[in-house]
C-alpha cells in the first residue's frame, strides 16, 4: 500500500496552517482488464455489468443492448461465469489468478525499477473493471506525491476494447484530480525484441519439457468482431506480426505455427479462424495428435487461458482425436517478462528521469 504521509513536509516559506506537500515522485501505474471480487452471483453480476456496459467492448446502441443485458444476460451469465471462475479461483488468497499474478508482476517490476531509480519511482497496479479501480490508484499515487504518472496498459497489442478503454478510464480519473499529474501512456509492445524473446524462451522451455515434440504451435489471441478490424482497429495486424516475429526468432517454417482467435461472443462474425474450431480441425482433418497452445495477447494467466484454453479448447482437441495438448502459460512474472516490462518503462521515463 502507498503511504501518502511518508516524506510529506511543509514548505519552509509557508504558514503553519499550510498542508504538507509530498516530495515529488514519478508513478508507474500498470493496468489489467479486471476481475470479480468473488465467483458468487452478485459479485459476478456487478463485474459483468461493468464490463459488458462498456461501449468500447459492446458498441451496440444502449437502448437495444441494455434491456437484453440487464433482463436476460445478467440473469444467467453470472452463474456460468461464476462456475468457470470457481474452477480456477485462488482459494488460499481469496482472489482470481489474474489478481495474484498482476500483484506479483507489480512487486517484481517495482524491485527492478528501485534498483535503477531508487525511491524516485513508485509502482502500483489497477484494474479497468472491478477492484482496485483506476480512479482509486490514480488518487493514491497523487496523494503519495507523484507529479508524473506513466500509465502502462498490460496489453502487448492495441485494441479499442482493451488498451483504449483502459486509457479512457485513466483520463477520466485524471479529470477528478485537483492537481493533475503530468501523464504519459506506454505504447503497445507487440513487437518489442525483449517481449518476443521472452515468448520464444517460454516456447523453448515448454517444448524441452515434453517427451515428444508438438507437431504445431497454435498461437491463440483474444478475438474481436471482424467489423472492428474493418473500422480500422490495428489489433489483427499486430497479432499477425507477433506470430511472424516469434516464428522467425524460433527459426521455424510456417507449417510449425498458426494464428487463431478465441473467446467469441454474440451472433456476428469475429476474427478467424476460431481457436476452438481450429484445434478440432487440426486433429480430425490434418491428423495432428500433439499440439501446443500459447496466448501472447495476455500478459497474465486468467479465465480465458486457465479455463477456456486449458479446459474448453483442450477438450475440443481431444474429442476430435487429439492426444497430447500442451498449454504454454502466459509470461506472468517470469524474469524475462519483467526484464521486458522494465525496459519499456525505462524508455518511457526518458526525459522525466535520465
Amino acid at each position: 500500500m502507498l503511504d501518502a504521509r511518508r516524506d510529506a513536509t511543509r514548505p519552509s516559506h509557508a504558514p503553519a496552517e499550510h498542508p504538507r506537500v509530498q516530495r515529488a515522485k514519478t508513478g508507474v501505474l500498470l493496468a489489467n482488464l479486471g476481475t470479480p471480487d468473488h465467483y458468487s452471483y452478485w459479485p459476478m453480476r456487478r463485474y459483468l455489468n461493468e464490463f459488458l456496459s462498456d461501449r468500447r467492448v459492446i458498441d451496440y446502441s444502449p437502448w437495444k443492448w441494455q434491456p437484453l443485458l440487464q433482463l436476460i444476460i445478467l440473469s444467467k451469465r453470472p452463474f456460468t461465469s461464476g462456475a468457470a471462475y470457481k474452477s480456477i479461483w485462488n482459494e488460499d488468497k481469496g482472489e482470481s489468478p489474474l489478481m495474484t499474478i498482476t500483484r506479483d508482476q507489480t512487486a517484481k517490476l517495482s524491485a527492478a525499477l528501485h534498483e535503477r531509480y531508487g525511491d524516485q519511482v513508485m509502482v502500483d497496479f489497477c484494474m479497468r473493471y472491478g477492484n482496485p479501480s483506476t480512479k482509486s490508484k490514480v488518487r493514491a499515487l497523487t496523494e503519495a506525491g507523484c507529479t508524473r504518472i506513466l500509465f502502462f496498459p498490460l496489453y502487448p497489442h492495441y485494441a479499442g476494447a482493451t488498451s483504449a478503454t483502459a486509457n479512457d478510464q485513466f483520463f477520466r480519473a485524471l479529470m477528478a484530480e485537483t492537481w493533475q499529474p503530468v501523464a504519459r501512456v506506454a505504447e503497445p509492445y507487440f513487437e518489442h525484441p525483449l517481449y518476443i524473446e521472452a515468448l520464444a524462451q517460454s516456447v523453448e522451455r515448454a517444448y524441452a519439457a515434453v517427451e515428444t515434440r508438438p507437431e504445431i504451435l497454435v498461437v491463440s489471441y483474444h478475438g474481436m468482431p471482424k467489423r472492428y478490424l474493418m473500422q480500422g482497429d490495428p489489433y489483427h495486424c499486430q497479432c499477425q506480426k507477433t506470430t511472424r516475429l516469434l516464428r522467425e526468432r524460433l527459426g521455424w517454417d510456417e507449417t510449425q505455427i498458426t494464428t487463431t482467435f478465441q473467446s467469441v461472443f454474440g451472433p456476428e462474425e469475429w476474427l478467424k479462424p476460431y481457436t476452438v474450431d481450429e484445434v478440432a480441425r487440426l486433429a480430425s482433418e490434418e491428423g495432428k495428435k500433439r499440439i501446443a497452445v500459447i496466448a501472447p495477447a495476455f500478459s497474465a494467466d486468467c479465465i480465458e487461458t486457465l479455463e477456456e484454453i486449458n479446459e474448453e479448447i483442450r477438450e475440443s482437441f481431444e474429442e476430435a482425436g487429439g492426444e497430447e495438448f500442451t498449454y504454454i502459460p502466459c509470461l506472468n512474472d517470469d524474469a524475462a517478462h519483467i526484464a521486458a516490462l522494465s525496459a519499456i518503462v525505462e524508455t518511457n521515463l526518458k526525459g522525466w528521469i535520465d
